[in-house]
């Protein structure tokens, strides 16, 4: 019987690696060459030594190093368990900012403090449309081992919001704006265990026609606070709020 372990249960001296490949019906595993090298190389780790990998799908692997080699670095899996999932899923449509480097702050905070889904959203005020995408996710990559999570978040490639408000959504479904309309607080509105799936805009906001093709399909509006709140604030406000609910 598979064990299930919360992530409280995690030792914070614990350092996590990653790998998409490994799963449970393996008994013997090799990191790639990058990876090899910054085990054998930079942290300096021998044979029978400990490693803990996730593969990003909740699991946690114990494993043993059987070959310390720094080009084909191959564990022995000692056994598994599985982190217990969140009951809700947390998706944040956010829309990349004019500064790249506050984006990547955004990912970062987000993931450890534990969003599950993230897509850029092109929009009418959007100043940056050019997304790097490999190096967003390896910052997701590099947050989600920090933090001791074992769930990647899914970061999707960018889309325009008005094919994204296309898309069906189960859940709570709001868009954050700066208009001076009728609004709701996020956090009167959010209910726990629920999906949520959150807008939020560029530098400038929502455009007005956007904001009602958000409307029409029944994004509920909500306030993030009594201030104005930059892009990459106002999301991990949003984040925060979500799993805050949860807790």
């Amino acid at each position: 019987m598979l064990e299930l372990f919360r992530k409280h249960e995690l030792s914070f001296n614990m350092q996590l690696f990653y790998s998409p490949t490994i799963n449970e019906s393996l008994t013997s595993f090799i990191f790639d060459k990058e990876e090899s090298k910054h085990i054998i190389k930079v942290l300096r780790k021998e044979e029978r030594d400990i490693l803990y990998v996730t593969n990003g799908l909740g699991f946690l692997f114990k494993t043993e190093i059987a070959l310390a080699s720094d080009s084909k670095c191959t564990v022995n899996v000692l056994s598994f368990t599985k982190q217990e999932a969140p009951k809700y899923h947390l998706h944040l449509a956010v829309a990349p900012t004019k500064m790249n480097e506050r984006y990547e702050w955004f990912l970062e905070k987000a993931t450890e403090i534990g969003i599950q889904e993230i897509t850029p959203i092109i929009c009418d005020h959007s100043e940056r449309k050019v997304i790097k995408i490999d190096r967003y996710q390896k910052i997701i990559e590099s947050a989600m081992k920090q933090s001791l999570h074992c769930y990647m978040p899914k970061l999707n490639e960018p889309i325009l919001l008005k094919d994204f408000l296309k898309k069906e959504f189960k859940g709570q479904k709001f868009v954050a704006h700066c208009e001076e309309t009728d609004k709701k607080s996020l956090k009167s509105q959010l209910l726990p265990n629920e999906d949520v799936t959150l807008l939020i805009g560029p530098e400038g906001d929502f455009s007005v026609k956007e904001i009602e093709m958000a409307l029409t399909n029944k994004y509920i509006p909500i306030s993030l606070g009594e201030t104005r709140l930059r892009t990459e604030t106002a999301a991990m406000v949003a984040c925060h709020s979500v799993v805050f609910t949860n807790n």
